[in-house]
């Protein structure tokens, strides 16, 4: 499934030797970090339970001495040994970025994220999921496009060009979370450019009075591939990517100790339907009369198709727990879970807890539970799947 992304070579090229050297601001940075993930039981086809893997980010960053024009290039790889799929390199960004007074243009690779709540993203639609990094889809791939972005008294409006298409990342057979019957298929697309079809977005972003709104539309190939069953077989099936039109809003307001937030979209592609999700997080400000804060967070999580939405998200309850402990050493911890008002055998349940150890070293403890007994379920493929992660990382 994985394949060299010469489109991307070809937009960060002229980009990275289009510049002088002679610039007025220089800056080198980065982290490595050191993963292991240990699962509960072997896969549903015997893949194993341990699973370790070292990562790199570094950053370049180079700006003009009038400060209007500057240049930020951020490469990633991981060696994974467990799965091959997950030994991946990527441009996260390689970007050209000009501005003079209300206006911004952007040219190479980006990420660009939209949206507000924390169970999904529904507006978010930019970038690709690098879905081998993270089970819940927060790491994106880098994306060749052109922005605009022009800043008014009523608001921002980002315009964008997308010349080029990026797969999603999946896991190999013989790695974990992988889905059933996927390994080795061949890729298609609706469109005959494949990806090369080009895809538009735009999204406009204001305030009023306590709200902060937004308005998005994009046109282009679906980011989320549609897996349809390989003639002659029902156990194997390939990503099919057709297009898709989305238009989307987004909005939140802070009220004293509340934090209220939704999103919404109408997505027309092989399917047309409605999506939202919406709810709130109420801070109690230094818990027991010490430093720290907790946060309760609830959001409802609906999608218009129903039971045979292939998503988990249809008509279910998010509620979480976020613990700031606001000392030295900024420690987080985050305990959620999603529940199927549908089927209720089927949940999965998330900790996310992170800190540092120093100024250039910090911990990370994830852990995931899935479970669910209805066989057509999106969280039945990864019901043997749960898992505990324990990274630590360097920055330089």
């Amino acid at each position: 499934m994985r394949k060299t992304s010469w489109a991307v070579a070809l937009v960060v090229l002229p980009v990275v030797f289009g510049f002088k050297v002679s610039a007025e601001v220089f800056e080198f940075e980065g982290e490595m970090a050191f993963e292991h993930r240990q699962y509960f039981q072997s896969g549903t086809i015997g893949q194993k339970k341990s699973q370790f893997s070292v990562a790199l980010e570094p950053e370049f960053f180079w700006q003009t001495e009038e400060g209007n024009t500057s240049f930020t290039l951020v490469p990633f790889f991981r060696a994974d040994a467990l799965d091959d799929e997950r030994t991946h390199a990527d441009i996260r960004e390689a970007l050209l970025l000009y501005y003079q007074d209300h206006y911004e243009l952007r040219v190479g690779v980006g990420k660009f994220f939209w949206g507000v709540t924390e169970s999904q993203h529904l507006v978010d639609v930019i970038n690709q999921t690098d879905l081998v990094e993270s089970v819940d889809g927060e790491h994106k791939l880098g994306q060749p496009m052109m922005s605009v972005g022009i800043e008014s008294d009523v608001g921002m409006l980002d315009l964008y060009l997308l010349p080029y298409f990026r797969e999603r990342t999946f896991s190999s057979s013989d790695g974990r979370l992988a889905i059933p019957g996927m390994a080795g298929q061949p890729v298609r697309y609706e469109s005959n450019h494949k990806e090369w079809y080009p895809g538009v977005a735009g999204r406009y972003s204001t305030t009023l009075e306590d709200w902060d709104v937004g308005l998005s539309g994009f046109h282009g190939t679906n980011r989320d591939p549609y897996f349809l069953s390989m003639s002659g077989s029902s156990a194997e099936v390939s990503p099919y990517y057709a297009l898709m039109t989305q238009f989307g809003f987004d909005v939140q307001a802070i009220f004293g100790d509340w934090l209220w937030k939704a999103e919404a979209i109408r997505r027309y592609s092989l399917d047309t339907y409605t999506a939202a999700t919406g709810g709130f997080e109420f801070t109690f400000i230094g818990i027991v009369d010490s430093q720290s804060d907790l946060g309760y967070l609830l959001e409802y999580l609906y999608d218009s198709r129903g039971t045979s939405a292939p998503v988990a998200g249809q008509n279910d309850v998010f509620a979480g727990l976020r613990w700031a402990l606001n000392d030295i050493d900024g420690t987080e911890v985050l305990v959620g879970g999603t529940l199927d008002l549908d089927n209720t055998d089927s949940m999965s349940l998330r900790v996310e807890a992170s800190g540092r150890f120093s100024n250039e070293w910090s911990w990370s403890l994830n852990g995931w539970l899935f479970d669910s007994e209805t066989e057509n379920d999106p969280l039945a493929a990864v019901k043997r799947d749960d898992f505990f992660e324990a990274s630590v990382r360097w920055y330089f």
